[in-house]
């Protein structure tokens, strides 16, 4: 048993009041992030701690891949949660090099059930398949796969009745494509950030572009 979990939690929730007296009871009475984080499920990417944000002020929605299916019931609640009643104003999609659902839909993996999920970080595959057949070296190849997909659940999030509704009752709300590095803990923006429905176009042509240039 992971008793030494429990251990960690006390240590850290007495380090918490020792440092803010007042920390959970804030906590309680109300969460109010100003964002929604879309990201890997990876466990090297912790969001909270990567943007230095406390509980509380990042809500948070992760899967492998960080990927956005119109489909998936899971993503679309938290993202209407998140815009409708907490009325967040960015929406954060990050993914992350080295990111091993991107791997294994990149070198076609064969691995289990997982296989039909990451069939959509294929579809991004084939749609760039001339960008990413340029670039020789694999581990670049990679890279570039991981920047598109990215982009591309980004772009996914703007088409979503949850987004476009927001965008119509003249909500303010952004929506940004950002990468994390795990090599040196840095996040990239990839050129995508649009606060409207015709803004989409051009900030997605330009984004492609830019990892069609690296």
């Amino acid at each position: 048993m992971p008793h030494h979990l429990i251990d960690n939690n006390r240590r850290w929730a007495a380090a918490s009041v020792a440092r803010q007296p007042d920390f959970f009871a804030r906590l309680v009475a109300q969460q109010s992030p100003a964002y929604l984080w879309i990201g890997c499920a990876d466990s090297r990417v912790p969001a909270n701690e990567i943007v230095d944000l406390q509980p509380g002020e990042l809500f948070v929605h992760r899967n492998v891949a960080n990927v956005v299916v119109h489909t998936d019931l899971n993503c679309l609640s938290a993202l209407e949660y998140a815009v409708d009643a907490l009325r967040v104003t960015e929406v954060i999609v990050c993914g992350h090099y080295g990111c091993g659902g991107v791997r294994a839909a990149l070198d076609g993996t064969k691995i289990g059930l997982i296989d039909n999920w990451l069939r959509h970080v294929q579809d991004v595959a084939e749609k760039h398949a001339g960008l990413l057949a340029r670039v020789a070296d694999h581990e670049t190849r990679a890279d570039r796969l991981c920047e598109l997909n990215v982009i591309e659940q980004a772009r996914h999030v703007c088409s979503t009745t949850v987004v476009q509704d927001a965008w119509a009752r003249g909500q303010s709300l952004t929506i940004h494509a950002w990468i994390y590095a795990l090599t040196d803990g840095r996040l990239h923006e990839l050129g995508f950030a649009v606060s409207a429905v015709r803004e989409i176009e051009s900030s997605y042509a330009s984004a492609i572009e830019a990892v069609r240039r690296r």
